[in-house]
């Protein structure tokens, strides 16, 4: 299983931005999605997770209102929109799966996902 995140810039505080990850083969419609975040010097955290039927929505708290986790499983594909960007936001983004089989619900730790992409990166100037 492959993840191919792309759709990270510049972008000045307030702006937005619309990450996605497409992931190879043909079982992305039974994988949990998470979207993660690591920036500089700190842990990787959690941004945000979509369950494989797409009816199960996790986010962060300082996120909650201002990025939007969708998927579209005809597509292969997982999205972040990231709305009312703050230089805090700045980080390497990456898109991680796990096989629902495992988990009634997306998991919100790092280490409980398999699959994970490359990462793109988001800076977010002031």
């Amino acid at each position: 299983v492959q993840l191919q995140a792309s759709g990270g810039g510049l972008v000045q505080a307030g702006g937005s931005l619309r990450l996605s990850c497409v992931v190879s083969g043909r079982a992305f419609s039974t994988y949990h999605m998470g979207w993660f975040r690591q920036a500089p010097g700190k842990e990787r955290e959690f941004v945000a997770t979509i369950s494989w039927s797409g009816d199960k929505l996790y986010y962060t708290d300082s996120m909650k209102g201002r990025f939007t986790i969708s998927r579209d499983n005809a597509k292969n594909t997982v999205y972040l929109q990231m709305n009312s960007l703050k230089p805090e936001d700045t980080a390497v983004y990456y898109c991680a799966a796990v096989n629902s089989g495992s988990y009634y619900y997306a998991p919100r730790g790092p280490n409980e996902y398999r699959y994970w992409g490359q990462g793109t990166q988001v800076t977010v100037s002031s």
